[in-house]
């Protein structure tokens, strides 16, 4: 179900500039309207902190399902399973809590919250990190549904197409497992991998910035990951500095897209560190993404960035991007449409 459906829009078109709103802010990435109208809502009716904000964001997400890429029963895995990535970050501190792979645990960002909360680590994985989320209340509930599975039989019925594997024997291109390794003498260039299409409906992430009236910052993110990926793969989202980056001194990024690629270049932290150092949100994200772009041109992904002043901008490459904004300046949520940035 589209949050867009469910709440009346501004829609905009932003081309490559910077535009300025009023604090408290929340701004997050794709138009995922539900969330950002919750996240705000924690920020000016409920007087809570940021780090409640941009959790009850993400959580909304997570419960909706925002285009089947957050949350339960999407993206399954070779085994069919879907599993869960999340960070949360505190500007002001710079406390961050993240759960990877995890499983049968629907509220992803509420465990990466507890870790944060209630142990001295930054990141938990897998079953231990269901263990733990189990034993601070947290429910142990299936993440598949029929539409997942359904997805799964689908892409078994075809040949397991597409999937991530290489340099393996038989052909991941064209069969199914179990795959043996090749010798590395035999090994394909990586030009001549292709990479399955990335589009916002099987690999997408929600990510959260809220920056309240004082200036506190802080970021979030949460996933199901990319749909039939190798079981315990972890992509950006739940990587500081990847997947979101919040400085309260500075201001906060978000990410998504093609996390195995970002996560190589710390996407989030470089636009943070770049605005620290004067440049405006779209200027920054532009040069971060311009640095991957140099490496892997044909990669699809997006940054959302913000100051703390309230200026904020979105830069996308290889699709169309759109995010959410919500402030004192407008009743409703705004949409911004931002074009693909130029290879130039």
């Amino acid at each position: 179900m589209k949050s867009a459906i469910l709440f009346s829009i501004f829609t905009l078109s932003l081309y490559f500039s910077t535009t300025l709103a009023s604090l408290p802010i929340v701004v997050n990435t794709w138009a995922f309207t539900a969330a950002t109208d919750a996240a705000y809502n924690v920020l000016t009716t409920q007087k809570s902190t940021v780090l409640d904000a941009v959790e009850i964001g993400c959580a909304t997400c997570e419960t909706l399902q925002c285009d089947g890429t957050v949350g339960y029963g999407g993206s399954p895995d070779e085994n069919g399973e879907t599993t869960l990535d999340a960070l949360i970050m505190d500007g002001t501190t710079l406390e961050m809590g993240a759960v990877v792979s995890l499983r049968n645990v629907k509220n992803a960002v509420g465990v990466a919250r507890a870790v944060m909360d209630y142990t001295s680590h930054s990141i938990l994985a897998g079953s231990q990190a269901t263990n733990f989320a189990i034993s601070m209340g947290f429910s142990n509930e299936s993440l598949q549904t029929p539409q997942s599975q359904a997805m799964h039989v689908s892409w078994l019925e075809n040949n397991c197409q597409p999937n991530y594997r290489r340099n393996v024997l038989p052909d991941a291109t064209k069969s199914c497992g179990p795959y043996k390794p090749i010798p590395p003498s035999l090994f394909l260039t990586s030009s001549s991998h292709s990479r399955p299409d990335y589009n916002k409906y099987n690999h997408d992430t929600i990510a959260v910035i809220a920056i309240d009236e004082n200036g506190s910052v802080a970021a979030a993110t949460s996933t199901n990951g990319a749909r039939n990926k190798i079981p315990g793969r972890v992509g950006d989202s739940p990587i500081i500095g990847a997947g979101a980056y919040a400085d309260s001194d500075v201001g906060g990024c978000g990410a998504t897209g093609d996390g195995d690629v970002m996560m190589r270049f710390l996407p989030c932290f470089l636009t943070v560190e770049l605005m620290r150092g004067g440049a405006t949100p779209q200027d920054a994200a532009t040069q971060a993404m311009r640095r991957i772009m140099a490496k892997y041109p044909t990669f699809q992904g997006a940054l959302v960035a913000v100051n703390k002043k309230g200026e904020h901008a979105g830069v996308g490459v290889n699709w169309t991007f759109q995010y959410s904004v919500r402030s004192p300046d407008s009743s409703s949520v705004q949409v911004i449409t931002v074009p693909p940035l130029a290879l130039s």
